[in-house]
């Protein structure tokens, strides 16, 4: 592995999306590189995700769109169903999603992140089991400790640590001054595939609840995704595991059609991930040395479907902004500067396909049930164009 640098040194917090895009545009810049994620290794399987829009751009120019492209797993159906399972519409995924057919490229987000590590793997160091407890900063650079015990300097550090991110509350503060509450809270896990579902994903709705089963290929699993409505975080559940499973027990105990079935797959996951939809929105990403990227800076929620390509673009454009600026405060001026607009335009995507798909009301669910028998005939005009926010953005060309 080579780590020498005519750049400087730059530590990266996180190796899911943003992280490893970031290190790779800048060890392309000549930065030396080293990314630090707190999992034991690259994190596979996982839900899908869509690369779309700008964020196509960004992988051609890396140079991993064939690979996405052959890993793309290719959704051909979303049904709509309520009650006991009564069809409400059953129709291509994109006309929901605002994506292009043939153009986009849906790949298990796992798969995306085992992507781009390869991309990087020989020319970045990666430390995995560990992370940052504390940064101390001065004229000259960061110091660092490491949850480990270890410590090391950097020129420039990067948080693209995720929603919860450990790097912003050091630089910034608590996590609430940034978090931006949606409504709804949601329980993930893989299920056994017991209704033969291939390539398709089938939402059930009823007011203020949602349950979603998503098939991958041809799988003997599922993904189930259980969301629900409600006015204040469960902050009592956030680190109790058995806790959460009862609250979205108890939201759903009342459901018919194949969720109690779900209920009983959560409890016995061992793969449950429990969240809050929510949004970051600071009025400044970067601060001093440290800048952020990705959901540590802009969180859209799963809503918007834009997290991924958020993700891409945003390193892109940070690390060919310190390319181009020799000062670090002015590179992240301008990364800050040159995206946040894109940024802010697919945050507020999330009324037109997002909060959309889970309404609260009867009368909002009636509204979209309405809408979905539309898209499905005659075909919507954004299932073939798109929506303007996913490019919204052209990528300049940064010369070092």
């Amino acid at each position: 592995m080579d780590t020498t640098s005519t750049r400087g040194t730059v530590l990266v917090s996180g190796a899911s999306i943003a992280g490893p895009a970031v290190a790779y545009w800048l060890r392309h810049y000549g930065f030396a590189v080293t990314v630090v994620e707190k999992a034991g290794a690259v994190r596979g399987g996982g839900y899908p995700i869509d690369v779309r829009g700008t964020a196509l751009e960004v992988v051609r120019r890396m140079g991993i769109l064939p690979e996405l492209r052959r890993a793309h797993v290719e959704s051909r159906r979303l049904t709509f169903v309520e009650g006991d399972g009564d069809t409400v519409a059953s129709l291509d995924p994109q006309a929901v999603t605002g994506g292009v057919d043939g153009r986009d490229v849906e790949v298990r987000r796992g798969d995306l992140a085992t992507v781009l590590y390869r991309a990087v793997a020989e020319d970045v160091e990666f430390v995995f089991d560990d992370s940052i407890d504390t940064l101390t900063e001065d004229a000259h650079g960061v110091d660092v400790t490491f949850r480990s015990g270890m410590k090391r300097g950097f020129d420039l550090v990067i948080g693209a640590d995720g929603l919860h991110s450990r790097t912003r509350e050091l630089v910034f503060g608590p996590e609430q001054r940034f978090h931006h509450y949606l409504g709804y809270c949601f329980a993930g896990f893989t299920m056994p595939n017991r209704s033969g579902l291939s390539h398709e994903g089938v939402i059930w709705n009823d007011p203020g609840r949602g349950a979603v089963q998503y098939a991958v290929r041809d799988s003997d699993e599922l993904h189930g995704l259980l969301v629900f409505a409600r006015p204040q975080p469960p902050y009592e559940a956030f680190r109790d595991p058995r806790a959460q499973q009862d609250l979205v027990a108890e939201t759903f105990a009342d459901v018919g059609w194949e969720v109690p079935d779900m209920v009983a797959a959560m409890r016995r996951a061992d793969d449950l991930f429990f969240d809050v939809v929510s949004q970051i929105r600071q009025p400044r990403w970067s601060s001093g040395r440290v800048a952020l990227v990705g959901d540590a800076a802009s969180a859209p929620s799963f809503l918007t479907g834009q997290g991924s390509s958020l993700a891409l673009v945003g390193a892109y454009m940070l690390a060919g902004s310190l390319a181009t600026h020799r000062d670090h405060a002015a590179a992240f001026a301008a990364y800050e500067r040159d995206t946040r607009g894109f940024v802010e335009l697919n945050q507020a995507q999330i009324g037109e396909g997002g909060a959309a798909l889970f309404p609260v009301t009867a009368e909002a669910l009636a509204h979209r049930n309405q809408r979905l028998r539309g898209l499905a005939n005659p075909p919507s005009r954004a299932a073939s164009t798109g929506r303007p926010a996913h490019t919204a953005l052209e990528l300049p060309a940064f010369a070092a």
